[in-house]
């Protein structure tokens, strides 16, 4: 009686395991040592490389051990590679009078490598308004773009009911309000941007600057210039609605600019004395002032959360 079994024909036990061995090798990522003139920065990369102190101490750390994070960049189809995260490092690794770094290569996309390159930088301690403001806009289109969103309508992520922002929002630890205002500042000329990260624009005020036209916030440079002022809130909020009624021009920003402010005339003083009684025995003046301050900004937090809800 002939065998209804078909002939199978089987590998031998070293070929499976040499198959698999091989297989996994070439899904496994491997860490390369790639010569720093190969890497080349990401395009529009809002995250800056300063040559700051804390640059020259991971220069002599890496200086001293090398550089113990490999780096993460993408093939460049124009030669080299892109890096992905790792910018600081590379510098650091050019202080230090490396040739080389390590790196892990990845195929990536754009939108993938935008999402990786956002997220290594926002862990950082201190970021620059501008650096968060253009962080979270490009996150937030590469997140849209990968929804495949057939329509400005159609705002949600797939598989979920939850927008970009939202999402975005809740990886980040901040409202979808806030998000949105960051975002804002992006439409800012230069100038102004860079006086909002040097802390002379407060960041309410430049948030309604951003609403002017291009020319008009050139002008209003002019105006800060001959009135030797920055604008409050309020005084923002006046040109923004100037702006936008058509009717905002530069002897309207000198006059508003030229202004007094209200802060300088309601200024409020309390006296030690009259502190004291709120405050330990053992707190100086220099102390209960601290704690004033943080009291109003966690008073000011909370009514923005309630204003946001």
């Amino acid at each position: 009686m002939k065998s209804s079994a078909k002939k199978v024909e089987l590998a031998s036990v070293d070929d499976l395991f040499s198959t698999e061995e091989s297989r996994a090798d070439t899904q496994r990522e491997k860490v390369l040592e790639i010569p720093l003139s190969e890497l080349h920065p990401f395009k529009d990369h809002p995250f800056k490389v300063k040559d700051d102190d804390a640059m020259m101490e991971t220069a002599d750390s890496i200086r001293q051990y090398g550089v113990l994070v490999p780096a993460i960049a993408r093939p460049d189809p124009n030669g080299g590679y892109e890096l992905v995260a790792g910018h600081r490092r590379h510098r650091a690794s050019e202080l230090a009078g490396k040739d080389t770094m390590p790196v892990i290569v990845r195929d990536l996309d754009d939108d993938q490598a935008t999402i990786i390159m956002v997220d290594s930088n926002l862990q950082r301690e201190s970021l620059l308004p501008s650096e968060r403001a253009f962080a979270y806009k490009m996150k937030l289109e590469a997140m849209k773009r990968q929804a495949g969103r057939p329509s400005k309508e159609n705002v949600s992520q797939v598989g979920t009911q939850k927008r970009s922002d939202q999402l975005l929002a809740e990886q980040v630890g901040q409202s979808r309000n806030q998000i949105q205002r960051y975002i804002r500042l992006t439409e800012l000329i230069p100038e102004l941007l860079d006086m909002v990260d040097e802390k002379k624009i407060a960041f309410n005020p430049a948030y309604e600057l951003s609403f002017l036209k291009k020319e008009e916030q050139v002008d209003l440079l002019d105006a800060m210039d001959s009135e030797q002022a920055t604008p409050s809130l309020s005084q923002a909020q006046r040109l923004k609605k100037y702006s936008q009624e058509g009717h905002l021009t530069l002897d309207i920003m000198r006059v508003i600019m030229g202004e007094e402010k209200k802060s300088d005339l309601d200024k409020i003083t309390f006296t030690s004395d009259t502190l004291r009684k709120y405050f330990p025995r053992s707190y100086t003046p220099a102390r209960m002032q601290e704690t004033i301050i943080k009291l109003l900004e966690q008073w000011q937090r909370k009514r923005q959360q309630q204003h946001e809800r």
